[in-house]
């Protein structure tokens, strides 16, 4: 892993996160430092991946209805706003071992239920309970994670999270070939994975790092003062829980098969990866508002070719979402740093948690209303519905330019290579970040 982060940096050997990079041994020395933290969210990433994966074929072969199985994936992100809400006033109370313990214990028991029990009524509350235990989960590793680095490394840490988080997540889709989704198998697969994550943090001599409950700011106030950035953090969060939550549902209604699924998922995972780095170099180079409209027309556009490549060649259409990957996957931040440059330092602190609060909204609503087109129309009104999306921040970013000049390069935040997924506990630290920059 080091060397991949490394590398990374040979390609890119300048401030493209706002971050003073230090040299590789330092670095090393970091990883080395943190790596049981780094192979608990590996852990964590490899069960949640296979899980959300596995969950969408499986919902399929049951012959669950479509825009039920959107239902079920939905209440993903309504438990993760639920834990992100509630787990910071529990780990103030009982302290970060003992609520990482017994959500981790939680996450592993609602991936057996879903085996257990194939049936979509009692699906849906179990995916809530998953949502809330994995936003404690990543709130605690986070905060360790940013306990372990200093200020002038905090942007790199969260480069190496993020090529950890989605990397690990890759390492799931193909783990799904591994036994017949129609077992128990790959459910208690998952669930060991996850429970190994409790290992490295239950058994660390770090000490539990100095915990705040984020700060929010009115999200109407946001998007009177960035209106562009809000809806593209909302948009993104609408769009992009249909990639992850949606996709697999897809592949599977298309008569994929396990093999073919797996690269499905991991073609645009990957892509997110490498992608999100130059696509930051840019926006830290040119009006930020031009790279995301660019961005989210890519995305449409590669939306376009993905119904057109099914048609023709599987290759093709992992071609197509390695793309829609790779830009789809940086709108977030692009949409983020875009807010936070019409922002005072405090302000950016303040409104980092009512950022991934509006995201995780618009994740609760996208997966039900693509799979509702989807029951009516065709599977293939996944990549229409995510293409429209994509497409109407572009548009509406080209209005916004008629509206406001730009920002000036000189007083522009740093882009932040910051996943979607992530705690509000880790959005805040970013931000942090970035205000120190201002």
């Amino acid at each position: 892993m080091p060397h991949i982060v490394i590398a990374v940096y040979l390609f890119f050997p300048v401030e493209a996160s706002g971050t003073t990079f230090i040299s590789g041994e330092k670095m090393h020395r970091t990883l080395m430092s943190a790596w049981p933290l780094f192979f608990g969210v590996a852990m964590l990433m490899i069960g949640n991946g296979l899980q959300g994966t596995l969950l969408g074929v499986r919902a399929t072969q049951e012959g669950f209805p479509t825009y039920a199985t959107g239902i079920i994936m939905s209440m993903y992100y309504a438990g993760f706003l639920l834990g992100s809400h509630f787990v910071p006033k529990l780990i103030q109370g009982v302290g970060h071992i003992r609520v990482f313990t017994a959500l981790a214990s939680i996450a592993a028991i609602t991936v057996l239920l879903h085996g257990l029990m194939p049936n979509e009524w009692i699906w849906m509350p179990v995916r809530a309970a998953t949502g809330f235990a994995f936003a404690g989960l990543y709130i605690v590793i986070e905060s360790w994670l940013n306990n372990a680095v200093g200020n002038q490394s905090r942007g790199q840490m969260m480069a190496v999270y993020l090529v950890v988080l989605y990397g690990s997540m890759a390492v799931g889709q193909y783990i799904l070939t591994a036994a017949d989704p129609a077992t128990l198998t790959l459910f208690a697969v998952s669930s060991i994975a996850i429970t190994l994550a409790v290992l490295p943090i239950s058994l660390s001599s770090r000490p539990a790092p100095k915990f705040e409950t984020p700060v929010k700011v009115s999200p109407l106030q946001l998007f009177k003062t960035s209106p562009l950035g809000v809806f593209g953090v909302f948009a993104s969060g609408m769009a992009n829980a249909c990639l992850f939550a949606i996709g697999p549902v897809y592949a599977a209604e298309a008569g994929f098969d396990l093999a073919q699924i797996s690269n499905f998922m991991a073609a645009a995972i990957v892509g997110g990866v490498l992608l999100q780095f130059p696509i930051g170099f840019l926006s830290d180079r040119y009006d930020r508002r031009t790279v995301l409209i660019g961005v989210s027309l890519l995305a449409a556009l590669f939306c376009g070719a993905a119904i057109v490549g099914a048609g023709i060649s599987p290759y093709l259409l992992y071609l197509a979402m390695f793309l829609i990957g790779g830009t789809a996957l940086t709108i977030y931040g692009l949409s983020s740093a875009h807010t936070n440059d019409h922002l005072s330092p405090a302000q950016i602190v303040a409104a980092s948690a009512s950022m991934l609060m509006i995201n995780g909204l618009g994740s609760i609503v996208g997966p039900i209303l693509s799979t509702t087109f989807m029951n009516i129309y065709g599977p293939w009104m996944l990549f229409a519905w995510m293409g429209l999306i994509y497409g109407m921040i572009g548009f509406y970013g080209l209005y916004r330019t008629t509206r406001r000049p730009p920002v000036p390069m000189d007083q522009q935040d740093p882009f932040i290579v910051q996943p979607s997924t992530s705690s509000a506990l880790i959005a805040q630290q970013a931000a942090e970040h970035e205000a120190s920059d201002k």
